[in-house]
């Protein structure tokens, strides 16, 4: 693999006595997005958290543009920390409560650009259209506004790779054909792009590669074609579950 990306090798993460990721090697490239698809409960969410080190893997190696991360381990020493240079956006947002949508986006900006936060707090705000509600706290907001919140104050620490743990889930289709025109941008400036989404549409139209998760293991990655022409049973037996599920933010590939 080119060692340009975020690179994992081989990633295995076992609770109990299940491995819920087992041997997984990926590569996010700059400038690319990639679609993670599977089951529920494939391992999805697991390894984005492994390749954020936000958890610690059992086996494998991870590199970022060519700095390794994971190993080595001495005792239970934890990962440096990629963040902000990776950040992930969980499907439950994580948002501060007792703080409003403003201050969640502004606390981490404060800390990664003491000297300009205000003017990027201020451009985020504007590109997420988030003026007429920003200042509500987070129980105050609908979830659509809680994503956009969330997505808005990764987008503001302008990450080299941006990880998304099916952000679509809460949002209607106006949103989705915004979040589609931010990632395109994200994509243009350079950021590395691993989208978790159960929507076939959705990954079709904005994803350039694919990666198909079953049982914690990789069991096709290529281009986003794959959609079209899976290889194995397993991706044809999802696809045809996803393409007869309710429509939704455009799931249906409509073969």
């Amino acid at each position: 693999m080119n060692r340009i990306g975020l690179v994992g090798e081989g990633l295995s993460k076992r609770y109990e006595d299940r491995y819920v990721v087992d041997g997984v090697s990926l590569q996010l490239s700059p400038g690319r997005i990639t679609a993670l698809l599977g089951p529920n409960g494939c391992g999805k969410s697991t390894l984005l958290r492994l390749l954020a080190c936000l958890e610690k893997p059992d086996r494998g190696s991870l590199l970022l543009d060519g700095r390794v991360l994971i190993p080595p381990y001495e005792g239970s020493r934890q990962a440096p920390s990629p963040w902000p240079h990776v950040t992930l956006v969980f499907q439950q947002l994580f948002l501060w409560p007792h703080l409003s949508l403003k201050e969640n986006i502004r606390l981490p900006l404060m800390r990664v650009y003491p000297e300009t936060w205000k003017e990027q707090l201020h451009e985020v705000i504007e590109v997420f259209g988030l003026c007429e509600f920003v200042g509500r706290f987070p129980n105050e907001a609908s979830l659509g506004q809680r994503q956009r919140a969330a997505l808005a104050r990764a987008w503001a620490l302008k990450p080299r790779y941006l990880l998304l743990d099916e952000v679509t889930s809460s949002l209607d289709i106006e949103q989705v054909g915004f979040l589609k025109d931010q990632l395109k941008l994200l994509k243009e400036r350079g950021v590395g792009i691993l989208l978790v989404t159960h929507f076939l549409g959705f990954a079709h139209d904005i994803a350039d590669d694919v990666i198909f998760l079953w049982s914690g293991k990789v069991f096709e990655s290529g281009s986003i074609d794959l959609l079209l022409h899976p290889e194995t049973a397993e991706f044809k037996r999802f696809l045809r579950l996803m393409d007869t599920a309710p429509r939704n933010h455009g799931t249906s590939l409509q073969h």
